[in-house]
């Protein structure tokens, strides 16, 4: 079965993540790879840190030229960012002056009480969305294992602040996507968003907004409703909640036909070639906790990062008397670098159901199993053909 784990800290010597389950003789795109790395990087309103960061990619086992051993594959990200504070982050020998000033919206206070630690440091430098950028990496390689069987997945910016665009029909292309410096597919929507990051950095503050994945190509069957964490809704909605900052996770128009009676809900069935076809995808391509064979699609709301240069009233916990929040190095707005990061959990999470269906242990079974298994559901429902008449049975 497909797995991951991830570790390492912001500041600490590297992000290391190990991936499980992947068949033998995959082959790594790693330029893909590392396009996916430096899109995490972007996006207008991210920080000084990205000045600093490379994000390269390098493999320590599982893979040999270029290829999937069909072991675990361990993967490791350097941060360049270490070097500048060795002193405080050192393995052995890391010490320094303690955080004590929560910042309110993040995970400071509740990890210090969690984990019995009085300097802060201890809990920000894993709660720290840098993080992010191994599951970015996991993800890309997730996406090329999905991608195998033709799922393909893409993620772009609906909101940020109070400027907002409806989610379009079809899904942007990658080339107008990137040409966005918020990567939003609307390009006045574009230019107001930029407007909207450079007067919160102005004002010492921090937005949110709303993103969308799109995954395409989509077999039925994926996921399950034999238990409640077979659902595939509920793994994507897991994976997503489990990023930095998320709040809100909508599949297909959840939240407006939560209004609506069941005639203006559900997506119709209609003749088509082989198979039934949709008149709409208000279900976002699952039905049941299964994919239904549409694009799957989600909508995820993200809160403004906690750390601002204006910072919120605190408490320092060491004197319990009023404070400032602690002021770190951040960003004013990351909703672009963040539908980055939704599509590599949509990736992770779609990676574990197409395993769980279609697994195997090389490339070359993992296509057998799934053409098969596309054959046998054509097959199912298929009209059978005369060549004669019909002769009715008798009796």
């Amino acid at each position: 079965m497909f797995r991951y784990l991830t570790a390492g800290e912001s500041h600490g010597p590297a992000l290391v993540g190990i991936v499980d389950g992947l068949p033998a003789g995959m082959r790594v795109d790693f330029e893909l790879l590392s396009a996916q790395m430096q899109r995490r990087q972007g996006g207008h309103g991210r920080g000084r840190r990205m000045q600093i960061e490379t994000d390269a990619v390098d493999f320590l086992a599982g893979l040999r030229g270029g290829v999937t051993l069909g072991s675990p594959l361990a993967v490791i990200i350097r941060n360049k960012d270490f070097d500048n504070v060795r002193a405080l982050m050192d393995p052995r020998t890391g010490s320094g002056p303690p955080i004590t000033r929560p910042r309110p919206g993040h995970a400071d206070y509740a990890g210090a009480v969690k984990y019995r630690h009085r300097d802060l440091r201890n809990v920000l430098e894993r709660a720290s969305a840098r993080e992010t950028a191994m599951r970015v990496a996991i993800g890309e390689i997730a996406r090329q294992y999905i991608g195998l069987i033709g799922i393909s997945v893409s993620g772009f910016v609906l909101q940020i602040g109070d400027v907002a665009v409806a989610i379009p029909e079809g899904t942007p292309s990658a080339i107008e996507l990137d040409a966005s410096p918020v990567r939003c597919h609307d390009a006045e929507a574009s230019a107001a968003m930029v407007a909207c990051i450079d007067q919160a950095k102005a004002n010492g503050d921090t937005l949110g907004g709303v993103f969308a994945v799109c995954a395409s190509g989509m077999p039925v069957g994926l996921g399950a409703n034999r238990q409640p964490f077979d659902r595939l809704d509920a793994r994507i909605a897991a994976a997503m909640m489990s990023v930095q900052t998320v709040k809100a996770v909508e599949v297909g128009t959840g939240i407006v036909t939560g209004g609506y009676v069941g005639s203006r809900s559900h997506d119709t069935f209609e003749p088509g070639a082989d198979k039934p076809s949709r008149g709409s995808n208000r279900a976002g391509g699952i039905e049941g906790g299964m994919s239904n064979g549409q694009d799957i699609v989600v909508q995820v709301r993200v809160k403004p990062i906690a750390t601002l240069m204006n910072p919120l009233a605190s408490v320092d916990l060491t004197t319990g008397e009023i404070a400032k929040a602690t002021i770190v190095r951040s960003d004013v707005c990351a909703v672009p670098a963040a539908s980055i990061i939704g599509e590599a959990m949509v990736c992770l999470a779609l990676a574990e159901a197409v395993s769980e269906k279609y697994g195997a242990d090389s490339v070359e079974e993992l296509r057998a199993n799934f053409e098969a298994s596309q054959k046998g559901a054509l097959a199912l429902f298929a009209v059978p053909k005369h060549d004669g008449p019909v002769i009715a049975p008798q009796g």
